[in-house]
């Protein structure tokens, strides 16, 4: 039996996330919507467009767009800041809760897939087959 290590291990576990994610019913995130997604979800708030772009340094412009299509998906939603009125605030919703939910049980899942090693295929599959034959 092959034994992936760590790194290969994680790769392993975040492709089988992303495929789950992308196969599931429904809209899927770009890769950017997701990091701005997960930052405002897994980090301490209060979160403004003009923070996430430097969290991620990425432009202002590009957390708008994110945020737009995060808010079309009612994921995250945006709001002046009432003490600022300059100042936008990104709020969580429901159902981006709900999302990050799914996140962690897909997660789960292909983590304790990747403890379950298959056996290592040959190299060479179709010399392997003609051997067989």
């Amino acid at each position: 039996m092959a034994v992936q290590n760590a790194p290969d291990q994680l790769v392993g576990i975040f492709r089988d996330t992303v495929v789950a994610l992308v196969r599931r019913d429904g809209h899927d995130l770009s890769a950017r919507q997701l990091g701005v997604f997960l930052t405002v979800y897994l980090g301490e708030g209060p979160h403004t467009v003009r923070g996430l772009a430097a969290t991620l340094n990425v432009s202002k412009p590009a957390i708008t767009r994110a945020l737009d299509r995060l808010g079309e998906l009612d994921l995250a939603k945006r709001k002046t800041d009432p003490q600022d009125r300059r100042s936008v605030l990104v709020q969580r919703t429901p159902k981006g809760s709900a999302f990050l939910r799914d996140i962690r049980s897909v997660m789960t899942e292909a983590e304790t897939a990747s403890r379950t090693v298959a056996p290592a295929a040959p190299a060479n599959t179709e010399s392997a087959t003609r051997r067989a034959v």
